[in-house]
């Protein structure tokens, strides 16, 4: 894995936990009201669990980027592979951050809801990419988007259990 790699994945992760942080605020009064399901992990548990994650993103995404599997290195369809790459861990790093602004910004859970269904199948293609690049890296990330599977699933609970109060 090269130094810069790892330093533009890591960047580019934490840029994503930044943004999403300055949204998020579960001690306003908006999400204090809101029903949450019996099954929602103690608060303390997602910046726990986000910031393992934003770890493992940034450094499988390293490797997978970095991998000498496959195609030759400097080879067209490796070169193409690569960007496609960077361009779907990108997008998916805007949808990961864009959840924040919709669920505790703009207060809408059910849009946020659906666009964490979409993260959900863009961290399960980031997976399969990585996978694709290098099977270590790939099987490594695979929390990531089963943690995003989750997410979506809470999150459309709290909509769910929301549903029709001014919470929506």
């Amino acid at each position: 894995m090269k130094l810069m790699t790892v330093v533009w994945t890591a960047a580019a992760t934490a840029a994503t936990a930044a943004a999403g942080g300055l949204a998020t605020d579960p001690d306003s009064p908006w999400y204090r009201q809101l029903r949450k399901p019996d099954w929602q992990p103690p608060a303390i548990a997602f910046p726990v669990v986000w910031t393992a994650l934003y770890a493992d993103l940034a450094v499988s995404s390293a490797v997978a980027l970095d991998s000498r599997d496959g195609a030759d290195a400097g080879s067209k369809t490796r070169q193409q592979e690569l960007a496609a790459y960077r361009s779907a861990l990108a997008v998916n790093l805007a949808l990961n951050a864009s959840w924040s602004w919709l669920f505790w910004r703009a207060r809408r859970p059910w849009l946020a809801a659906a666009e964490c269904a979409v993260l959900t199948a863009s961290s399960i293609d980031l997976v399969r990419r990585t996978y694709k690049l290098d099977r270590g890296a790939g099987a490594a990330l695979a929390p990531y988007a089963a943690w995003c599977g989750f997410a979506t699933a809470l999150s459309t609970a709290v909509a769910r259990l929301n549903a029709g109060t001014t919470a929506n």
